[in-house]
């Protein structure tokens, strides 16, 4: 029977910037590499599986679509040697996916219930070559990511070209040294033609483009194979050693008779082969005898393949979904899928897919395509799931998390948090991240007249000091020279030690507002609730010529219960006074400081513009989460500019915001009541908007207009619940850590640890070590918790 719809208007090849989900199903991660493969829409490219969870089958229900694209991967045996040798830039290349993969396409047709179309027949043949050229979603937004690193230099802005003529075309062209045709380069100063180096995986190249940028000081070359019609290519600067952007392309390239219109993209790009490299790379978890550690397979064991740069984020999600709140919201096994016309870029849809991937034990089983060697255990390591399509929700319109960079994996949990608690919540189902919420109260006391004042923060975390003692090193000063010098060593402290500084009292140099003493305060922090999920970020680290430097101090964690009854604010007693509330004089900018903190960040050496703008960007809460902003943002190009606010949301009709602003933010998922509030408190900037609503979570915004104002004016808001609880015991457990190996926070690598229980094992309670894809039973837990990065206690 034939189908109908092979000509059909919809149908037609995927456009540069349409995403193809041809790896695995949006809503799950059953994938191409499963028996009955995965199912392409051909109208707009969702991938559906095909097995007994049928969604493409759905996805068709829904929309319509009836022609799809199944396709079936099957791995080439391969048996595991030794990890390949570092390649050096412009010589990296990986394998083909035809050096890996059998690949099986076939053509289906919902509506006609033809389950074999033929693919040679109308508009199919050219949309089927295109869907399987397309750069996958995960690889299109790596890629993506990547690019935002490259700029111009002063070779591609200056550049001067020689007298213009036509080279021959793609087809015709070779080196001028030699005869290859492929990975050629064309420099765009002369227009000579030389090819590349040759690239590990089989690229052939004898460096005659960098000859000749050699021999003559020709700086900047455009790889042939690389150009699209929209303009993007691979373009190198010599001079530089570095890869660029030419912001001139297409009339440079015009220049030597090159239409880049009419170009095809033939080649992979450097960016898209430096991807595969670095995802080829393999980390050895061994015991201190040298033998692996054995691999744990079942329902909760399931890793997270590293998706370039990582794992940071995969060690916040293990640990997240290792927590009942996260279980009970997101794992819902008999619920219906929701229902959205882009799975992919809904949140709930994505954050449930991760959930049922970790959890359900369906994907946790030894990769069948790797062979056991001498080099690998008996039972290989599990394929890992790749969560891309939730990275990249993640990262959406975040200057740090939507590159490839690695990133700080606490920041990266408060962003989180702050994203899941701004997603929309049906009534049944809970906001997970109000688990971690707690309130603490502050406590100000003035040195002369002892009036005090309370003020209390809602919080998710806490980030707690750890005390710096060097032990003094043993070797002399004359034993030392011309030798490297040595680590230092420091003494270990416990995290009750480290709490106790916390919440313990310290002056800070502040007018007192009833008898203008300028003697000072005592200031005290204290839990006024306890959160059911207490996050405690350590620090340890100090500034070194302003740059944050890691320090080796072992902090001593138990894995017994432990009460944090102690630390609890008893309130104010009756014969206290207190300090009279502020008034702010007519006039003043919506913003005001917190005192204390900018007090504190002023005495550890920042400037107060900085100060002002790093609190203004964290709720206005406390030093420590400003801090982490500062070190953030250290380098931002406007970091010293003054924080202009425009004078507040109330000053009339002039500081009205900008609809595009709006629009905007609403793109990102931002309510317009939300979005307008928070471009009047940041000046109109999107940027610093985004900020203020993650950190004002609980504002309802600026309800505009008459009928908007008449609405909220008929409807008394209801009472904010408290967060956290003030019952006691206050007794908590360490469930999970994050682990960090490297010298910053930004760099290195990250690897949880968590606390679960084994069914293999008679439902042994052991600590679990989750290094992106691979899980094993941990070993020397103690003494990697000393070192932890971020500890999630739970409250029992």
């Amino acid at each position: 029977m034939a189908c109908k719809h092979i000509n059909a208007q919809e149908l037609h090849a995927p456009g540069p910037s349409e995403s193809v989900y041809r790896e695995d199903c949006t809503l799950c991660f059953d994938s191409i590499d499963d028996p009955t493969g995965l199912d392409v829409c051909l109208y707009c490219f969702n991938g559906g599986c095909t097995g007994d969870r049928q969604h493409a089958a759905a996805h068709y229900r829904s929309t319509k679509h009836p022609l799809a694209l199944n396709i079936k991967r099957s791995r080439k045996r391969v048996k595991r040697e030794e990890p390949p040798q570092k390649i050096s830039k412009l010589a990296i290349a990986a394998e083909t996916e035809a050096d890996r993969y059998e690949t099986k396409t076939q053509v289906k047709c919902y509506e006609c219930e033809v389950e074999d179309v033929d693919s040679t027949s109308g508009k199919l043949p050219g949309v089927i070559d295109a869907v399987l050229k397309a750069n996958t979603f995960a690889r299109q937004a790596e890629v993506q990511a990547w690019e935002q690193e490259f700029v111009p230099c002063e070779h591609t802005l200056c550049l001067e070209q020689e007298e213009a003529r036509k080279i021959e075309s793609q087809d015709l062209g070779h080196c001028s040294m030699c005869d290859l045709k492929e990975n050629l380069w064309l420099c765009l100063q002369c227009g000579n033609l030389g090819c590349g180096r040759a690239q590990f995986g089989g690229v052939g190249g004898n460096g005659h483009a960098l000859a000749h940028a050699d021999g003559t000081a020709h700086g900047v070359a455009v790889k042939l194979g690389s150009i699209t019609p929209e303009g993007s290519a691979d373009v190198y600067c010599y001079l530089c050693n570095e890869e660029r952007v030419d912001t001139e392309l297409a009339a440079h390239l015009a220049h030597w008779g090159i239409n880049i219109a009419e170009r095809e993209k033939t080649e992979k790009s450097l960016t898209e082969m430096q991807i595969e490299q670095n995802l080829r790379w393999e980390f050895s978890m061994t015991t201190e005898d040298g033998k692996e550690l054995k691999p744990i397979f079942g329902e909760g064991f399931t890793g997270l393949k590293n998706l370039g740069n990582s794992c940071y984020l995969a060690s916040i999600l293990q640990c997240l979904f290792s927590l009942p709140t996260f279980k009970d919201r997101y794992f819902l096994t008999k619920a219906p899928t929701p229902t959205t016309q882009h799975p992919a870029g809904d949140l709930e849809t994505q954050l449930r897919k991760l959930a049922d991937g970790l959890l359900s034990g369906r994907y946790s089983h030894p990769d069948t395509d790797v062979s056991a060697s001498e080099y690998s255990p008996e039972i290989p390591h599990q394929k890992g799931l790749a969560p891309a399509m939730l990275k990249h929700l993640i990262g959406k319109g975040h200057e740090e998390f939507s590159t490839m960079r690695q990133q700080d994996a606490f920041e990266l949990l408060l962003h989180l948090l702050k994203l899941i608690t701004r997603s929309s919540h049906a009534a049944s189902a809970p906001d997970p991240a109000h688990s971690f919420r707690f309130v603490m109260e502050q406590r100000l006391q003035c040195l002369s007249c002892k009036k005090v004042r309370y003020r209390t923060d809602e919080q998710d975390n806490i980030s707690i000091p750890v005390p710096v003692h060097r032990i003094q090193q043993e070797n002399s000063s004359d034993e030392t020279v011309g030798k490297d010098k040595p680590k230092d060593q420091f003494e270990r402290v416990t995290l009750k030690e480290c709490l106790d500084i916390y919440t313990s009292s310290e002056m800070v140099e502040l007018t007192c507002p009833s008898c203008n003493s300028k003697d000072g305060f005592l200031k005290s922090t204290k839990f006024k609730t306890f959160p059911a999920t207490l996050a405690v970020n350590v620090r340890r680290f100090e500034l070194v010529n302003w740059v944050p430097t890691k320090l080796d101090i072992p902090v001593v964690v138990s894995d017994e219960l432990f009460d944090l009854d102690q630390y609890m604010s008893k309130g104010p007693p009756e014969n206290e006074q207190l300090l009279p509330e502020d008034t702010a004089p007519s006039g003043a900018p919506a913003f005001a400081p917190n005192e204390i903190a900018l007090g504190q960040l002023e005495a550890m050496g920042f400037p107060r513009v900085r100060c002002e703008k790093a609190l203004h960007a964290t709720g206005n809460t406390d030093a420590d989460a400003a801090m982490n902003w500062l070190f953030a943002h250290m380098e931002d190009p406007d970091i010293d500019e003054p924080l202009n606010l425009g004078g507040g949301p109330a000053t009339g009709a002039g500081e009205a915001v900008s609809q595009e602003s709006i629009d905007t933010l609403g793109a990102m998922g931002i309510g317009v009541p939300q979005a307008r509030k928070a471009l009047k408190e940041t000046g109109g900037d999107v940027n610093r908007a985004l900020d203020w609503v993650f950190s004002h979570p609980e504002d309802p915004g600026d309800f505009d207009g008459a009928a908007a104002g008449a609405e909220s004016s008929t409807a008394e808001p209801a009472e904010k619940a408290v967060a956290g609880s003030a019952e006691l015991p206050a007794t908590f457990r360490l469930s999970s850590i994050v682990c960090h190996k490297g010298a910053s926070i930004h760099a290195g690598h990250y690897v949880a640890f968590i606390r679960k229980h084994i069914p293999s094992e008679n439902n042994e309670e052991a600590w679990i070590l989750f290094n992106d894809e691979k899980v094993v039973k941990a070993v020397d837990v103690d003494e990697m918790k000393k070192f932890a990065y971020v500890y999630f206690f739970e409250r029992v």
